[in-house]
């Protein structure tokens, strides 16, 4: 996707210049609280008056205002990032209006200038080695008040964060209904970014306790601990539990995730909704390699298994020596170690870094590569499979429960998550394709799975949860997820 010139964005003054609107609107209490544990008591939201809602609301009989909430609009290209502006464009398309909360950060917006959306930027600070920018409520006490003072009719939130929070806050307070949509396997990524723990949580608490209404009192009573791998780790997790079990609805992009959410919270009312995507603009594909091209295209981190890969990829090249494995994602932004892992391999030959390029222009990439291989085990969708299906490459993954474009031994192979397992399974596919019965018959599978998934079905999927919980309908949940018993438990409060 394109970059853009920034949209317009509101910023609040000083709170002192504008003095704080309050809310006819009655407000709910709020239960969201983080981790408790010895010297770290429970984070209680600040408490309010309860309200009673009644069902059988009629809707509104004007467009609807949707808030999509999220800490991750930036700088860094991602999945998550593009799943959000697809629906904001959905959301628009169908003559609804779009309030984009977020913190500020500079990265691809084509949606700006639109006359139907605006947007509340929050003051944040770079998260080192994460690609995203965190706001730590900076700004909170005017917009809490404001976004209450004049609600959107749905809150929808994008994952954990202190713009997460906010918009849990504005939902409880001023009584909308409150969509979560669980883009991330926070579990995973925990045990990836545990040094952050400490950092995040930190800044969760310091957000809660601008929230009250006497916040000095809050802020001399927090104790911040030293960082400890585990303690870090239940404390986010904990903190995604409260917010989870406090949704009206909770969304997730596959089964995998929301089986995820039903560990972490149990009552949690969960409905699967595969993020859409469609099929990119036609671009001349790239010039064919000497011999057989392997691609990656996403965000270039550790989680994402590309050491696993580079280690398959030099077991690869001894059968064949003229395979070239090339990667798409900007590099420049990984972690040290991994970023000079991957300038040796491409000095050394077989790897090409591609670095970041813009989403519109991918299609070339796809188009000149013979298989794609997919290395991750924490996405929780990957549209990036989803993209590459669509252009007709047949698939290599390790992580089974990646299955909506995945027919294993049609178009993919399945590998266990190490670097012979990926390499035999990369071999395998190789030899497949010299079939060209097989190869017509994967790229048509690949297609044919990954064309069920557009944008448009998940768009009008999303409305119709929007106006059922408006009108107070039920929504129908996706009650056939079951949490993995065999997992161990997170321990604490969490069950």
């Amino acid at each position: 996707m394109a970059d853009h010139e920034p949209a317009p964005v509101e910023r609040a003054e000083s709170p002192v210049d504008h003095p704080v609107v309050e809310s006819s609107i009655p407000l709910v209490e709020l239960p969201v609280a983080l981790a408790e544990t010895p010297g770290n008591p429970a984070i209680e939201a600040p408490p309010v008056d309860p309200v009673e809602t009644s069902a059988g609301v009629a809707l509104p009989d004007r467009p609807l205002t949707i808030a999509q909430f999220t800490d991750n609009y930036g700088p860094a290209h991602s999945g998550l990032l593009y799943a959000v502006q697809f629906l904001e464009r959905e959301v628009l398309a169908a003559g609804h209006r779009v309030l984009l909360v977020a913190p500020e950060a500079k990265g691809p917006n084509p949606l700006a200038g639109d006359p139907h959306r605006r947007e509340i930027r929050m003051p944040s600070v770079p998260i080192p080695g994460a690609g995203i920018r965190l706001s730590l409520g900076k700004d909170l006490e005017f917009r809490l008040a404001q976004l209450v003072a004049d609600p959107p009719d749905i809150i929808h939130v994008h994952g954990l964060g202190g713009v997460g929070l906010l918009g849990m806050w504005v939902a409880q307070r001023a009584g909308r209904p409150l969509v979560v949509t669980w883009h991330t396997d926070l579990e995973a990524y925990a045990e990836h970014y545990w040094h952050l723990g400490p950092f995040l949580n930190a800044a969760y608490r310091l957000f809660a306790a601008r929230a009250e209404s006497k916040p000095w009192a809050k802020l001399r009573k927090l104790r911040f601990k030293r960082p400890r791998r585990g303690g870090a780790q239940l404390e986010l997790l904990q903190a995604a539990s409260d917010m989870l079990s406090t949704a009206d609805l909770v969304t997730t992009p596959s089964d995998k995730t929301g089986r995820r959410v039903r560990e972490l919270a149990p009552s949690a009312k969960v409905r699967v909704v595969p993020n859409g995507a469609d099929p990119l603009a036609e671009r001349k594909p790239i010039a064919k390699a000497r011999g057989p091209r392997l691609l990656y295209v996403g965000r270039v981190s550790p989680e994402k298994g590309l050491d696993l890969l580079l280690d398959a990829f030099e077991l690869v090249r001894d059968f064949e020596p003229h395979a070239e494995l090339m990667i798409v994602g900007d590099y420049h932004e990984s972690t040290p170690t991994l970023r000079r892992r991957m300038q040796r391999a491409a000095r050394h030959g077989g790897v090409r870094l591609i670095g970041r390029v813009p989403h519109d222009e991918l299609a070339a990439y796809y188009g000149g590569a013979d298989v794609f291989v997919f290395p991750s085990q924490t996405d929780t969708q990957a549209l990036v499979l989803h993209e590459a299906a669509l252009c007709g490459l047949p698939l290599v993954i390790v992580d089974p429960e990646l299955n909506l474009v995945v027919d294993p031994g049609v178009n993919a192979l399945v590998a266990r998550p190490n670097m012979v397992s990926l390499s035999q399974a990369i071999m395998a596919m190789l030899r497949l394709l010299k079939d060209p019965a097989f190869a017509a018959r994967a790229s048509a599978r690949s297609r044919e799975l990954a064309g069920q998934w557009t944008i448009e079905r998940q768009a009008t999927e999303m409305l119709g949860i929007y106006t059922d919980l408006m009108a107070g309908r039920p929504v129908e949940l996706s009650d056939y997820l079951k949490p993995d018993l065999g997992r161990p438990r997170l321990g604490g409060r969490l069950h």
